[in-house]
């Protein structure tokens, strides 16, 4: 233990928590550190010697060594971990304390927690943290809520460690009570949807009789241009890296069963509770959850039948096909984007959090998972328009959008021919041509529903608002 108190403490010294210390501690902060497992705190501390870092080993010495109001980020698995390490630290704590969940919690743990430290005293912030390892070491963004009068006491740690973008820190409050829990499920909802595109585009190049390093110069070079995130990039690197002991491109050799943490199920959950439609973050939560269901995948294969005749297009062919692939990609990633916000949008207004869409979009521009330079038309066009109803009514997306759709069309409809599955790509397209069209079906749905259950229907030629029912004939047999 030092004289001097410290400046901010971190419990949970997995990867994440590490670096979220060396980032702190790196910004002049003096950081006191505990783990459950001292061994852990011990070896954390003797690999950076010099650094303004305070090993604990009881919870009792960590609280003791902070400076009041205390500063304690939690960095443990979400669920009942967070809520044990809170109960021990309630003894130890004192009024105006701040205790930070800096994990994956689901807003509604975050909402029930702020309700149950509040009454006693203390300060509660969810703060969504994303940018994995790298960006926790070099600057994630950062998405805390709470009250705002403790983000002003949070926001000089805050603002120093996040990454900046356009000369900006990524990180602001976000809202209320769960609000910043909340957008970062979101945020790694589009992240799943995202992700997905990205492996069909993948997908159909390979089926095009690509090789994987040709992919991988494809996604360079669309890294380069419009198309420019972080999961482009990361997916041309992970395209070109060569496994040593075979010689092979290495995701040839990973076995396709992706996994999933929750948060993409959460978003679902919240968006049929919301009545919004996000079909692509949809698509890729089941998409993942087929991908698991390998077995059954691999006998099916030798069952269900699919197209007979292979494209056999020629290296001009294939160019244009990539060309198209790139504008389908660009308007599906679009389509991500929009349907998270328009979620944000809505919950915002159901719980009353005032959330800054244009704001949000900023932080998403740097550190985190999802940044892309597109961040920076989406930031503007909230910014132009703070009322706006949807993202792609925006002018330069709807532009985009616009100018797109007609290789998306084709590149869904290749893939149907060749029997590619696309769910994301497709649902993304089904979703832009259903908010596209002023007279859908549902007509006829409605007249289903009057005819079995009598649930009545409005009518055009009416004023809205009067419900009416007709007498079906009945059906016999």
């Amino acid at each position: 233990m030092t004289d001097k108190l410290n400046d901010f403490g971190l419990i949970g010294l997995a990867v994440m928590g590490q670096n979220l210390v060396l980032n702190v501690e790196s910004r002049g902060f003096h950081v006191s550190v505990y783990n459950r497992t001292a061994a852990v705190t011990d070896e954390f501390v003797a690999q950076h010697p010099g650094k303004r870092l305070t090993a604990t080993h009881t919870l009792a010495d960590f609280v003791q060594s902070l400076a009041r109001p205390r500063k304690v980020m939690i960095m443990v698995k979400a669920g009942a971990a967070v809520d044990a390490v809170i109960e021990q630290l309630l003894p130890l704590l004192e009024a105006d304390d701040i205790v930070i969940d800096g994990g994956n919690s689901l807003y509604t743990d975050t909402e029930r927690r702020d309700a149950w430290l509040t009454p006693l005293g203390l300060r509660f912030i969810g703060a969504g943290v994303s940018g994995g390892e790298e960006g926790a070491r070099k600057g994630p963004a950062i998405m805390p809520g709470g009250p705002a009068s403790t983000w002003a006491v949070m926001q000089p740690i805050f603002e120093s460690i996040a990454a900046v973008a356009e000369g900006q820190p990524c990180v602001r409050h976000i809202g209320p009570g769960g609000a910043g829990h909340y957008v970062k499920m979101i945020h790694n909802g589009i992240e799943y949807g995202d992700m997905q595109l990205i492996c069909e585009a993948y997908h159909l190049m390979q089926s095009a009789g690509m090789a994987t390093l040709e992919i991988a110069e494809v996604f360079n070079r669309w890294n380069e241009g419009e198309l420019q995130s972080y999961l482009v990039q990361i997916t041309g690197k992970a395209l070109e890296q060569i496994d040593p002991e075979t010689g092979r491109p290495i995701v040839e050799l990973i076995l396709d069963k992706a996994g999933q943490k929750g948060t993409g199920q959460w978003t679902l959950v919240n968006a049929a509770e919301q009545a919004v439609v996000i079909s692509t973050i949809n698509a890729a939560v089941e998409a993942r959850v087929l991908s698991s269901q390998k077995a059954q995948r691999v006998a099916a294969s030798q069952i269900l039948q699919g197209p007979t005749t292979p494209w056999t297009g020629d290296q001009a062919a294939r160019d244009a096909l990539v060309a198209k692939i790139h504008d389908a990609l660009y308007a599906a990633k679009v389509i991500s984007y929009a349907q998270g916000l328009d979620l944000v949008r809505s919950m915002s207004a159901h719980k009353g959090w005032d959330i800054d869409l244009g704001g949000l979009a900023s932080i998403w521009r740097g550190g985190c998972i999802i940044r892309a330079r597109f961040l920076n038309h989406i930031t503007d066009a909230y910014r132009t328009q703070p009322d706006l109803a949807h993202l792609m009514l925006a002018p330069y997306f709807a532009a985009l959008l616009n100018r797109t759709q007609q290789a998306w069309r084709e590149v869904v409809a290749h893939a149907v021919t060749q029997g590619i599955p696309v769910p994301a790509m497709s649902a993304s397209l089904g979703y832009y041509d259903s908010l596209r069209t002023a007279r859908l079906p549902a007509n006829l749905l409605q007249a289903q529903r009057d005819f079995f259950g009598a649930h009545t229907y409005e009518r055009i030629d009416k004023p809205a608002g009067q419900w009416f029912h007709t007498d079906w004939p009945e059906v016999v047999g």
